[in-house]
């Protein structure tokens, strides 16, 4: 499965200035991405605001960005929740639409047992052909997944990968340790990548890549070409452009600096809100210090 590529961008989803998702937005902007470095894009995920997308939102969003993209990159779409069965149904519903694979969170609020983890993916799993990837956000979901329990998950054949958002290094080592050889761990966090490569993960997906993918994608690929030295001093000069983009809730920030680029794409549904204004103020003197990749036309 090492065919989906190492820059997958989460996508924000684009509304109008009625809050209605923005459908042809949302597929200029998934183009764009491909056009700067990102060999696919995750949509329905965390930046996606997949809490406040409706079922037909995500099914409609999955086929319009499927039919932008074609074949030119990959789709994952998020079709994980914390209802087992939905995300059964919501999953096999992507499947027959044509996504690449699905992105399946650890279960929010419920705050599973590791037991009930496995269960609940393994219950997914086994309800559909598509490759699967786990998605462990503890900041987010409250419960971890371990590394002991992804290592017995990825002994399914289409538990292809996890994107791992815990920022424990030394759970993530043992996870890229005990998995086999081609297990897709993902880097959850931008301000991660380059250590989780050096750990043996195989690449990220992003947020900050929505404006600086091309140099994202340089900085991984030097670091495979063995130029660390390189790669270290890219990752380094972006951690602060990454770090605006976390000033306050996800997708809050990168969702701000989009429209102060020049490619709208629309404020946060409640009870996310917009910046507030010495946020806005930090986000935009971080990106008067970098070269923006995204494509504005």
């Amino acid at each position: 499965m090492r065919g989906l590529g190492r820059l997958i961008t989460a996508m924000v989803t684009p509304f109008d200035s009625e809050g209605n998702v923005d459908y042809q937005q949302a597929k200029k902007l998934a183009r764009a991405l491909l056009d700067s470095g990102s060999d696919g894009v995750l949509v329905s995920g965390t930046t996606g605001e997949s809490p406040t997308l409706t079922r037909d939102e995500k099914l409609r969003l999955f086929a319009e960005v499927k039919s932008a993209v074609s074949d030119r990159g990959v789709i994952i779409a998020g079709t994980g929740s914390n209802n087992t069965r939905q995300s059964q149904e919501l999953t096999k519903a992507a499947e027959s639409i044509g996504v690449n694979a699905c992105l399946l969170v650890v279960p929010y609020y419920n705050k599973p047992t590791q037991r009930g983890l496995y269960e609940h993916f393994k219950a997914i799993a086994e309800s559909t052909t598509l490759p699967c990837i786990l998605y462990n956000v503890p900041s987010r979901t409250v419960a971890n997944l371990a590394a002991d329990t992804v290592i017995k998950l990825s002994l399914f054949d289409n538990i292809i990968g996890v994107k791992e958002a815990s920022g424990n290094l030394r759970q993530i080592a043992s996870i890229i340790q005990g998995t086999r050889s081609d297990f897709l761990v993902y880097s959850g966090n931008d301000a991660d990548t380059l250590p989780v490569l050096s750990l043996g993960g195989f690449g990220v997906i992003s947020v900050a890549s929505h404006l600086v993918g091309s140099q994202i994608k340089d900085m991984i690929n030097k670091f495979l070409d063995g130029q660390t030295q390189e790669a270290g001093l890219m990752h380094r000069r972006l951690l602060p452009l990454v770090n605006s983009m976390f000033v306050v809730t996800n997708p809050s920030p990168v969702k701000y600096a989009l429209g102060h680029i020049g490619f709208p794409v629309g404020e946060p549904r409640l009870p996310l809100v917009k910046p507030d204004d010495s946020s806005a103020k930090a986000i935009t003197m971080a990106l008067d210090n970098y070269k923006i990749d995204l494509p504005l036309s």
